[in-house]
């Protein structure tokens, strides 16, 4: 059997690019790769080939992938959640601690001092940047993914008094927060109590620009905000405003740009969320791992654009895979195929996401290639394939 090619865009941790093994040829220029892995790199110009069948990112965010491009040409795009997790969070700490103490300008400040009396002129000017402590204070964290659990759990730890809002909170996040997290049921309510607010949600065309004038006038008075998930989360100008009126004390952000820069009370850091080693090596496992299931059994984990999809590594010799729209009647179009060249089916299973669902199917005859193509014509298949 010919390798698997994978292209991979960014630097992929060697840690996990192991994983692929002997089966998989890795190479960043292959103009036919059947899955890409990449972290930040735009995929937005590129045309892809018809070879690729899937696109990993090594990372949670998946702003930087045409997400609905892909799904219309049947290609499966996987994300890595929870995989920096604990990155982002360390991170979200050492924020609220930074943000409250002046600790970046005191340090700043002292690397500026010259002279032979430098513990004098310390001692003198330290009163300047003085700043509260977060034991007591009250903690608003918007969005309880595994991130925002981990946050939250973590403040809680601290003795912070602590509001989760998360109108979608999955089951399994639900079941390890907390109980110390107060439910919030709105925002206004985050607004209105918190101290520190922390954002940990995606960035979709409801979230942009949510933190905005309007909210900022809700918040109590010089309220400290975090922005570790997207910079698009909070309008630029509406920030800047609301911190020369007072409404908000600070503002640490992972994005800065040119509107932000020398902004004062801005704390801007660059892109270092995810930024560890460890963070970094998890990512990239996980990443191929899941592009390794999807290529040899065709399973399906953490698919932005595909409904997930399990039967494990099959026991017979075939195994069908459609990516197809979500429409009646799929089933049936495929079944009518397999019938008539009287291949039996050992086992099948649908699973649906909105517009697009996908199917697998284990048989225990080989599919003939005109059989194949019959499939990939009826009307709403994107895409098969034979593994």
């Amino acid at each position: 059997m010919d390798k698997y090619k994978i292209k991979t865009l960014n630097g992929i941790s060697e840690i996990g690019l192991e994983k692929f093994g002997e089966k998989y040829e890795i190479n960043g220029n292959t103009e036919s790769p059947d899955g890409i892995i990449l972290r930040s790199a735009s995929l937005h110009e590129m045309e892809f080939p018809q070879s690729l069948h899937c696109i990993a990112r090594a990372g949670a965010g998946v702003n930087n992938i045409p997400i609905e491009k892909c799904a219309q040409n049947g290609i499966v795009v996987f994300n890595t959640p929870g995989a920096n997790a604990n990155a982002v969070k360390e991170l979200a700490m050492a924020a609220l601690l930074f943000s409250s103490r002046r600790i970046i300008d005191g340090i700043t400040w002292v690397n500026g001092l010259s002279g032979s009396d430098i513990t004098k002129q310390v001692e003198k000017g330290k009163a300047q940047f003085v700043g509260p402590e977060i034991k007591g204070k009250k903690l608003g964290v918007i969005g309880l993914g595994a991130i925002g659990v981990m946050v939250a759990n973590a403040a809680v730890n601290l003795e912070m008094e602590v509001y989760g809002y998360d109108p979608y909170i999955s089951v399994d996040h639900a079941w390890g927060l907390s109980r110390s997290v107060k439910k919030a049921s709105d925002l206004k309510k985050v607004f209105k109590h918190c101290d520190y607010i922390t954002l940990h949600i995606p960035l979709t065309d409801e979230t942009k620009g949510m933190f905005n004038e309007e909210a900022f006038a809700q918040m109590k008075n010089e309220a400290r905000i975090i922005n570790l998930s997207r910079g698009e989360l909070v309008n630029d100008d509406d920030i800047i405003a609301a911190l020369s009126k007072g409404e908000v004390s600070v503002y640490v952000t992972d994005f800065p740009n040119e509107k932000l820069i020398g902004v004062p009370g801005v704390i801007p850091v660059p892109h270092l969320g995810a930024s560890t080693p460890e963070s970094e090596n998890n990512c990239a496992v996980m990443a191929v791992l899941q592009t390794k299931d999807f290529l040899e059994n065709g399973n399906i984990r953490n698919s932005v654009n595909f409904p997930a999809c399990d039967m494990g590594v099959s026991i017979v010799k075939h195994r069908l895979t459609l990516t197809h729209k979500n429409i009646p009647g799929m089933l049936g179009k495929i079944s009518v195929v397999l019938s008539e060249q009287g291949t039996n089916i050992a086992n099948m299973i649908n699973r649906s996401r909105g517009d697009y669902a996908y199917t697998m199917v284990d048989l225990e005859e080989e599919i003939t290639v005109e059989n194949v193509k019959r499939i990939q014509d009826i009307e709403g298949v994107l895409r098969v394939r034979v593994i």
